[in-house]
């Protein structure tokens, strides 16, 4: 009888006898020395980039365009004029009905050189209107509130797909080792919840590191990185432990891309422990900067650290940071069916904090390549919804970009007369993520990842650049 032996190498060995035990000695050794994870490596754009970092404002709930940046006078004159309008919702869709116009609840007057009609709800984002790029013809899928914002995030209405920050994440890794490439900010956990800034089914390094929530962000701590009970020795030991262990496992299941991301997740939390506690300290910044954003004062105080945070994130060299206004109501901070009114006091918590980014990025000489995008999942009607409220628009709103590249003191796009739809040089949504992607330096057409036999991307089938928008 003919006996075959197997090739019996040092690792096999070492895998084999005294339990495995003599290959953790070998995992330490290969370890000595080890890099930070390939994954999050910073990655070359496929050509040259005008924004090399992004902060995402997230208003949740759909700001009312009309009553904020998107000025139509037709609503002044035509106040409380019965219209025919089709409606968005289910049970109307396509279907015209009688519906009353309901002029903006506040003032518009034109600010900066380029003449832009802001309404008084922002007059501190108003005296910054030179170097933003307002775009009025967006539209959007989905008409409730979970559906649009998960497609605001990942480009789809009801499947699990990666999210933006993720897909950037993906393409361009991290230009600083000890921190994630996507942070998100005080995210909701509904309306789409962690999806929101899920990964998907690409590896879960990228996925989105939660930060803080709502009301509790000055000094906080990156969940699940730290524990407070082991001292530093303890934790490193426990790591390198760890760590071994899965490098063992890593040996013995070459291609098991599972395993890899969950050990390159530990490795970036060990580092994260050594960065992000001054990451998050708030106490060394001067006064006067938290003067800008509102810090230390009634209205502000929570979003201003929200977004202070942010510019220290993109400082360090995090690719994405999503900055949320948003709690866990069942109704959005900014979705008011029946009180409008109530649009002033979420303007007045995020205005000063929002316009004191721009400007201490601008001072810091972060703004040119640092693209900064304000939005929600859609508007608002032009008519009322009771007697002084506005339902849902997904058919056409208003974001803004500044910073990056873009051209600034522009208005792109427009809405019909009353604000209903959009009309010329209309935006899907899609082709914002396409053009904000471009910004990075990606082509979202090429930007793929193979999942279940076919190659998704961020933008699906769709999308197209809006090159009108760069300088």
């Amino acid at each position: 009888m003919t006996r075959r032996f197997q090739k019996l190498t040092r690792r096999s060995l070492l895998q084999t006898v005294a339990c495995g035990f003599g290959s953790i000695a070998l995992a330490g050794l290969e370890n000595a020395n080890a890099q930070p994870s390939s994954s999050l490596l910073a990655k070359p754009p496929r050509f040259p980039q005008r924004a090399k970092r992004i902060i995402f404002i997230f208003m949740a709930g759909g700001p009312s365009h009309v009553d904020t940046f998107d000025y139509k006078p037709e609503l002044f004159t035509k106040d409380g004029k019965e219209i025919d309008f089709v409606g968005v919702r289910t049970n109307t869709f396509g279907k015209a009905s009688k519906r009353n116009l309901m002029k903006p609840l506040w003032d518009f007057k034109q600010h900066g050189q380029c003449g832009k009609h802001i309404s008084s709800l922002f007059p501190n984002i108003a005296s910054h209107v030179d170097e933003l790029a307002f775009i009025h013809s967006m539209h959007t899928e989905g008409v409730a509130h979970g559906p649009s914002t998960l497609f605001m995030h990942t480009g789809a209405t009801n499947l699990v797909r990666p999210s933006m920050g993720s897909w950037i994440s993906y393409g361009l890794g991290s230009e600083n080792h000890n921190l994630p490439a996507f942070v998100t900010i005080s995210p909701s956990t509904s309306k789409g919840g962690p999806r929101n800034y899920g990964n998907a089914f690409l590896p879960s390094i990228h996925q989105g590191t939660a930060l803080g929530r709502a009301g509790n962000v000055n000094g906080a701590k990156i969940r699940n990185v730290e524990n407070a009970m082991l001292g530093d020795s303890q934790r490193k030991s426990r790591f390198d432990l760890l760590q071994n262990l899965n490098t063992v496992q890593s040996n013995r299941y070459s291609h098991d891309d599972e395993l890899e991301a969950t050990i390159e997740n530990y490795e970036l939390a060990w580092r994260m422990q050594m960065e992000a506690p001054e990451l998050t300290d708030l106490s060394k910044e001067t006064k006067s900067t938290k003067s800008i954003y509102g810090i230390d004062e009634k209205d502000t105080d929570d979003f201003g650290k929200q977004c202070l945070l942010a510019r220290r994130m993109v400082e360090r060299g995090v690719r994405f940071v999503s900055v949320n206004y948003s709690d866990e109501s069942a109704n959005p901070r900014w979705d008011q069916h029946s009180n409008m009114p109530n649009h002033a006091n979420h303007a007045r918590a995020t205005d000063k904090p929002v316009a004191g980014l721009l400007q201490d990025l601008k001072a810091r000489g972060l703004l040119e390549d640092t693209l900064v995008w304000w939005g929600g999942e859609f508007g608002r009607t032009p008519f009322s919804q009771g007697k002084d409220g506005r339902d849902h628009n997904p058919r056409g709103f208003t974001v803004f970009l500044a910073g990056g590249g873009i051209k600034p003191g522009i208005s792109y796009g427009s809405t019909d007369e009353i604000g209903g739809t959009a009309v010329d040089n209309r935006v899907h949504m899609h082709d914002l993520h396409a053009t904000i992607l471009h910004a990075m330096g990606l082509n979202h057409e090429k930007l793929t990842y193979r999942s279940a036999g076919r190659d998704f991307r961020l933008t699906d089938v769709h999308g197209s650049v809006v090159e009108d928008l760069f300088s």
